[in-house]
């Protein structure tokens, strides 16, 4: 601040903190009429004394803007309903202008957008700003020793160590633990109701190569059984296809 200059509000300073609506022109908003809406005489951001409000008191359109010099203010940006940008700039002839400010209305309000500028500043203040906390805060760990030089030492601080503790016990309950045998088995009896309700699709040559052994050891099952039941002859076994071949005999070496 200059000296000698009296303290100057920091909403009355810097208009970026400022922020203007109508609540009755809200519902009637629309790209046609944004600009009057713009241009009200309570907007903090419009300047009376621009080509706009000159045109406004003669009743004439913004279409002249282009034929005067000085500040004016444009329809830059239209988003509708939400959003629309207008522009300030300082026109130098037909053809030339220089942009100043630009403000964005959002849902009816009015905001003053930040430039290049502030933006940096903002940044690299709050940036600075969290590094001082750190090196402040850091620097309560610190000790010195003649024969040792510089540590750290951070047990001082309960509430850090704590801190600490608790977070490598969460990294220690975060490990995986192994699947129990019940889990093993639940997950095993699921693929198997769902390979039986959706098996795979077999071809036609795999179908009659797995029928083939089948049907045999059916019909060899079924021929067991019936001998059990009741004495067949040799014939019905070989029409069966039941071998009674008896075992070769062994021989002794001599």
């Amino acid at each position: 601040m200059i000296p000698g200059r009296m303290p100057v509000p920091i909403s009355q300073e810097n208009k970026l903190w400022l922020s203007w609506s109508d609540s009755q022109f809200i519902p009637l908003l629309n790209p046609t009429n944004v600009m009057d809406y713009f241009s009200q005489k309570s907007n903090p951001f419009f300047d009376r004394n621009c080509n706009n409000a000159q045109l406004r008191m003669q009743r004439v359109g913004l279409e002249q803007l282009q034929h005067m010099v000085g500040v004016e203010y444009i329809l830059l940006h239209v988003c509708d309903p939400i959003l629309y940008v207008i522009r300030k700039q300082h026109r130098v002839n037909q053809d030339t202008a220089m942009p100043l400010t630009d403000y964005y209305i959002i849902a009816g309000t009015i905001y003053q957008a930040p430039d290049l500028g502030n933006v940096f500043s903002s940044r690299i203040f709050n940036t600075v700003s969290h590094l001082q906390e750190a090196f402040e805060e850091a620097s309560q760990y610190s000790r010195y020793h003649p024969n040792k030089g510089y540590t750290w030492d951070f047990s001082t601080n309960k509430a850090l160590s704590d801190k600490s503790k608790s977070a490598k016990k969460d990294a220690a309950d975060k490990k995986e633990e192994p699947a129990s045998v019940f889990q093993l088995q639940r997950v095993d009896m699921l693929l198997y109701e769902l390979l039986n309700k959706f098996p795979p699709p077999i071809n036609a040559n795999q179908q009659q190569a797995q029928a083939q052994p089948a049907q045999q050891t059916q019909i060899k099952t079924e021929t067991l059984i019936k001998m059990e039941n009741e004495e067949m002859s040799p014939n019905e076994m070989n029409a069966q296809g039941v071998d009674m071949k008896p075992p070769p005999e062994k021989k002794v070496k001599m």
